[in-house]
């Protein structure tokens, strides 16, 4: 029998968290996506695997004997996958680094200098992910690192190096009845309808919805969008406003849209993110130096 390992995934994700909402989050799918997956797992297996209580997802017998065999396949799949990925790297000298957005803004082609400097063999490929994919790539070892915003999904199962902080700002059509304020107020805010990352990314979306500076107040959601573009049609259209970072003014300028200062929500902050410690004489392990250089003193 063969069985998909984004079912095995699934399952061990469950598993793990013994949640069906926390475990969608971390696997940035939705909950009925992944309750589908479950189901079809059970299906193919001809067992169920988990009983639905009060707090959560328990494993039945059948599931922990899953449980127990699981994790090992995927390890073992994992590490063939990452040296196969290494040894196409080495042979074609490309470091692959996913980013968000405008990656390490205006400090991404100095870091990428220092890099040459280096490895002047080597040659680094940026990969933009959406924002449906908030650790772009990572999970995936699509990359061997990545330019991100925290807080991100499963933060702590990755290495962090801090570059730098800038504020957030507001973004808004410009035919908004406050598109003419010099600056906002974050609790001026609290009922307009926001463009928010799609549900899955949790801790993600909650950062540029503020979750923590709302008091409780709930959301008004008017658009979700997963991609740069679809993000600004949204805010042109007047779909909803949105928080944004200080430099989204330089990156994304549109006649249309208008970025205000806004107070009473914290900064972002840009961060090179990466799985395991590199040998010390490795490519990633250069490029993790050249982003040090390039780093805020901490």
């Amino acid at each position: 029998m063969d069985v998909d390992t984004r079912l095995l995934r699934a399952f061990r994700a469950v598993a793990e968290e013994g949640h069906l909402t926390r475990a969608a989050a971390r696997l940035h799918v939705s909950q009925p996506a992944l309750t589908k997956r479950i189901r079809l797992l059970e299906q193919q297996l001809d067992a169920r695997l988990f009983t639905r209580t009060a707090t959560g997802m328990t494993l039945t017998a059948p599931g922990e004997a899953l449980a127990a065999s699981a994790q090992t396949v995927l390890d073992a799949l994992d590490a063939a996958l990452a040296a196969v990925r290494a040894a196409e790297a080495e042979a074609s000298k490309v470091l692959r680094i996913g980013f968000l957005a405008s990656a390490a803004n205006e400090r991404t082609q100095p870091i990428l200098a220092s890099f040459r400097e280096r490895r002047p063999d080597w040659r680094v490929e940026l990969r933009q992910a959406g924002w449906d994919d908030p650790i772009a790539g990572l999970a995936s070892g699509d990359v061997a690192a990545a330019f991100l915003r925290v807080p991100f999904p499963r933060q702590s199962e990755f290495r962090v190096l801090t570059l730098f902080s800038e504020p957030r700002c507001i973004a808004m059509s410009t035919a908004h009845p406050l598109a003419g304020r010099d600056e906002l107020r974050f609790e001026e805010l609290l009922d307009e309808p926001f463009v928010a990352a799609p549900g899955a990314t949790g801790a993600f979306r909650d950062h540029w919805l503020a979750v923590d500076s709302r008091g409780g107040r709930p959301v008004r959601v008017g658009a979700v969008t997963a991609l740069p573009d679809d993000w600004l049609t949204a805010i042109a259209g007047g779909d909803g406003i949105a928080l944004a970072p200080e430099s989204a003014a330089r990156y994304y300028a549109r006649p249309d849209i208008v970025y205000l200062p806004v107070t009473g929500v914290a900064p972002t902050t840009v961060a090179l993110a990466w799985p395991e410690p590199p040998p010390e004489d490795s490519p990633l392990a250069d490029f993790i130096r050249a982003a040090m250089d390039h780093a805020d003193p901490s």
